[in-house]
């Protein structure tokens, strides 16, 4: 059933299992992932190095083969189809331009290769150079392009075949972050104006959550977590999902009611999201933005106070001397000083109870 339903999507992947090597060697990289990733939606595999992230896309690729299950391209296996005859293209970490080669050429030379006329080509490099903004640059090679421009170029080429998927792997992670915030714009209208499936790859919290229809957050060869960016940041599905995804206080709390009633171990009494058994020991995810400074509540010290710019980052002690954190926005509470005693508020909802 599980398998019929991932065929109806651009890309399903089914019970996927992947060990490199054989015996008290072998390493298993993937552990039996199954997720369906739909056509025309930014998508992104998102985890710390080693979490077998860039693993499953090279199988998508069609570069590694699986140890077990099956890999669906819009409804068909491919796990035996080689890397060239599979409707997809990817941009990679390092952009691999030919450095003699002209933009136009760049752009262009998967489209020679495919054997297309040269008509085709022209019309298809310039419809690519006007998608990605590089109609100034046509006639420059790689070394006269900042590094945003290359990335434009990478792209560009990757998509000029018109692939029904385009895998991207960390494409933007050798750029300056201005750049980087920048291009994350840039991704997401280009997929939005070619209508073709990008299966994103990154380690950056922020990048995903920024350009992502849904996201799936991996570890140690498994999914941890699949939905939308904002599922993923307000309800964390167990602790390792709240301290990837963002900053977050987690804090030891027994359940001790119905509705999410608890009581942290700091004895915090609060309301949150997710249930569980009364009188059980659980943990529990608050965000530094949803903990308030109020004139009564939790009492405790302020620590120290760093500034971000437009907020500021307050790290308060309590009775116990373990410490949270809190975010509060510039132009509000001008006169906190580290060693004042300040209360805390949480209001109903804004925590989240987890899954170990």
């Amino acid at each position: 059933m599980v398998a019929q339903s991932l065929r109806r999507d651009a890309v399903g992947i089914d019970q996927v299992v992947k060990v490199y090597g054989e015996g008290q060697s072998a390493v298993t990289a993937l552990k039996g992932v199954s997720l369906g990733i739909a056509d025309n939606e930014f998508f992104t595999l998102l985890g710390p190095s080693g979490c077998g992230k860039t693993t499953l896309l090279r199988i998508i690729a069609g570069f590694e083969q699986v140890s077990g299950g099956k890999v669906y391209l819009f409804g068909d296996e491919i796990e035996q189809l080689p890397p060239n005859r599979r409707p997809v293209n990817t941009v990679f970490q390092h952009y691999a331009l030919f450095p003699h080669m002209t933009v136009e050429q760049n752009i262009g030379f998967g489209l020679k290769r495919l054997g297309k006329s040269a008509a085709e080509i022209r019309s298809r490099v310039g419809e690519m150079m006007e998608i990605t903004r590089l109609g100034s640059f046509a006639a420059r090679r790689p070394g006269q392009l900042s590094g945003g421009q290359q990335q434009r170029v990478a792209l560009a080429r990757a998509l000029a075949p018109q692939p029904k998927i385009l895998l991207l792997d960390e494409p933007l992670s050798a750029l300056d972050l201005k750049l980087r915030q920048q291009m994350r714009l840039e991704l997401k209208q280009i997929q939005e104006n070619t209508g073709i499936t990008f299966i994103f790859v990154t380690h950056d919290q922020e990048e995903a959550l920024a350009m992502s229809d849904r996201i799936a957050v991996m570890s140690q060869g498994e999914v941890q977590q699949l939905g939308t960016a904002e599922e993923i940041y307000e309800r964390p599905s167990n602790r390792f999902v709240a301290d990837f995804i963002g900053d977050t206080n987690i804090v030891e709390a027994t359940i001790t009611g119905a509705d999410g009633q608890c009581r942290t171990a700091l004895g915090l009494d609060l309301v949150a999201r997710g249930d569980g058994a009364i009188a059980s020991v659980a943990h529990v995810s608050i965000r530094p933005e949803r903990i308030q400074l109020a004139a009564s509540g939790f009492a405790c010290v302020i620590d120290r106070i760093v500034y971000l710019g437009t907020n500021r980052q307050v790290l308060v002690r309590l009775p116990d001397n373990s410490r949270l954190t809190v975010l509060v926005p510039n132009g509000t509470h001008q006169n906190l000083q580290p060693g004042d005693t300040v209360h805390l508020q949480v209001p109903p909802g804004a925590a989240q109870l987890l899954k170990d």
